[in-house]
């Protein structure tokens, strides 16, 4: 089943109908709304908005965990996330939009980043951290709307929920080599993998954060607003023609085997509830 986790400006589906909230408790507190069964193109589909319903979470506020668990234990196979971000390069106007698939991590702040520890030890793989299937069906539908979609991009992840300083601007895109700069992504995507749910990010560019030279191009909440009304229903008008070309990853795609080999505490040695997420995040 394909989900969709709505960033800023994104709260709810319009289009979904036959609407069910489902509320879920998870072993790390309640996800940020409750989740959204819906029927989208004929395709049943889950919505989950990340900031919460009324947009009450700053991005270090999120509960990541909770919201992947409670996807994956309501079915969800597939994740897109819909992400606000800042352009670190020229050719990255604001409006554009980008599926990134690489990560630069950051994050600085505790932010619960694994499902793995307390006696529970697993090392996934994140060296292609996106599932390149889902990303394929994104563009796929983008092009058959004519909406042009960045590609192959790296996405720098900090902390927020201030905005950053020229100096961190020109490390992300300078010495990091990020194309996109943003505050939720990480460890929504790696949360994702150890979940073995394929999983992309469909972002919008709101501004060139703090790069250019010019003062007038730096990135302010009044441009991120003004700019982002427009490139929302791009992104929107990109998910439903998604559910509608019904071109998804299936269970042979490599990103629902992640954990075949990357668990290394023996299963005699865990607990009834390790046993239970480990049952969980493989399905």
């Amino acid at each position: 089943m394909l989900a969709i986790i709505g960033g800023t400006g994104v709260y709810a589906i319009e289009q979904m109908n036959d609407l069910e909230e489902i509320r879920i408790d998870t072993p790390y507190g309640p996800p940020s709304a409750p989740l959204v069964k819906g029927v989208l193109a004929g395709r049943e589909l889950l919505f989950l908005a990340r900031h919460g319903q009324h947009h009450q979470y700053l991005p270090h506020e999120v509960n990541y965990r909770a919201n992947i668990w409670a996807l994956k234990r309501a079915g969800a196979t597939q994740v897109v996330g819909i992400s606000a971000v800042g352009s670190l390069r020229q050719e990255i106007a604001p409006g554009d939009l980008s599926l990134p698939s690489q990560y630069f991590d950051f994050v600085k702040g505790a932010r619960e980043k694994t499902f793995f520890g307390h006696g529970l030890a697993g090392h996934v793989s994140t060296a292609e951290p996106t599932c390149g299937c889902l990303g394929d069906a994104v563009a796929k539908a983008a092009a058959s709307l004519d909406i042009a979609v960045h590609r192959d991009k790296t996405y720098g992840c900090v902390d927020g929920p201030r905005l950053g300083t020229r100096a961190e601007s020109f490390f992300l895109r300078d010495a990091a080599g990020c194309d996109l700069v943003g505050m939720t992504n990480v460890p929504e995507v790696f949360l994702a993998r150890e979940a073995q749910l394929c999983y992309c990010t469909l972002t919008i560019a709101t501004d060139y954060d703090c790069w250019m030279d010019d003062p007038a191009q730096h990135v302010t909440v009044e441009q991120v607003i003004a700019r982002y009304g427009a490139s929302l229903e791009k992104a929107r008008r990109v998910i439903v023609r998604l559910a509608e070309q019904g071109t998804l990853p299936n269970a042979t795609c490599g990103c629902r085997k992640s954990l075949a080999s990357a668990i290394l505490t023996p299963p005699e040695r865990l607990s009834s509830e390790q046993h239970s997420l480990l049952e969980l995040l493989q399905r």
